[in-house]
């Protein structure tokens, strides 16, 4: 039986390895280089009480039901387990397109991210930051900054494209006590300008920025800046189909938002095309 890991717990590899469960394989392992599961849909949890959480990442998930297809029942089964739940607070400048519908997780929006990872039945192992890819007697070698390599029989990647390509090896290069959490995000414009600047200083910018739009906000007990280097997609690789096959014998297959589009939708079309990819290989 193949043995399959998946390299990323995000969105994309949580639903990937769900969708792959069941089918003639093997013992399926995830690797995150992260200390949870999320990635880009990460909830962080308070040093002081872990019932004040806050999302760095998405913030809602929406829903176009003209376009949803398929992908209308991943909506309506984290719905029916109460994973998601509508959003019903107002947004400033929030644009709602006809026939659209926000949600929100009560959890922390990486709960959607652990529904899929535990019904997947994987393996899965924080803290394994992957750096080399190489093919030995017929199978992947992964190896990573701490731990010895293992083998693979099919390795799926699905982290951001950019550390695809920085890969080495064989491969294309709620508290009485605590209020509340206030998240602040800049504009992508922002964010490209300060990408390498001192997060310190970056953090008291906007701060002061903060502090000019809600004076009267009372001071934190405690402050997370979180940089996102690769927060979203610009411009997706072209006629990919969700999907990357970068080796055939043994299978080292890419995916995740960078080959669709930077959401929900795109993370789950991108698994699906991943999990078909992997089932005809078999």
């Amino acid at each position: 039986m193949a043995r399959v890991l998946v390299v990323g717990a995000g969105l994309t590899g949580g639903v990937c390895a769900a969708l792959l469960r069941g089918a003639p394989l093997g013992p399926i392992a995830v690797w995150d280089k992260a200390r949870g599961a999320g990635g880009r849909m990460s909830t962080s949890r308070s040093p002081r009480d872990a019932a004040c959480t806050a999302d760095l990442g998405a913030q809602y998930i929406t829903l176009e039901r003209e376009r949803a297809g398929p992908r209308l029942s991943f909506y309506e089964e984290l719905l029916s387990h109460g994973i998601l739940k509508p959003l019903t607070a107002p947004i400033e400048g929030m644009v709602v397109k006809e026939g659209s519908c926000n949600y929100v997780a009560p959890q922390g929006i990486s709960s959607v991210v652990k529904y899929y990872l535990k019904q997947s039945g994987a393996d899965v192992f924080y803290e394994q930051h992957v750096t080399h890819i190489s093919l030995r007697d017929g199978k992947w070698e992964v190896s990573r900054k701490m731990g010895p390599p293992e083998q693979f029989d099919i390795v799926i990647l699905t982290m951001p494209v950019p550390q695809i390509l920085q890969l080495q090896g064989d491969i294309v290069n709620k508290s009485p006590e605590i209020g509340p959490s206030v998240v602040v995000h800049t504009t992508v414009t922002f964010g490209s300008e300060h990408l390498d600047s001192d997060p310190a200083e970056v953090q008291q910018l906007i701060l002061s920025h903060l502090e000019k739009i809600v004076p009267s906000l009372p001071k934190p007990a405690s402050i997370k800046c979180q940089k996102w280097r690769y927060s979203q997609v610009t411009k997706a690789v072209p006629s990919c189909l969700g999907q990357m096959i970068l080796h055939t014998q043994p299978l080292l297959i890419c995916g995740g938002d960078g080959f669709t589009s930077s959401n929900f939708d795109g993370c789950i079309d991108s698994a699906l095309s991943l999990a078909e990819a992997v089932k005809s290989h078999l």
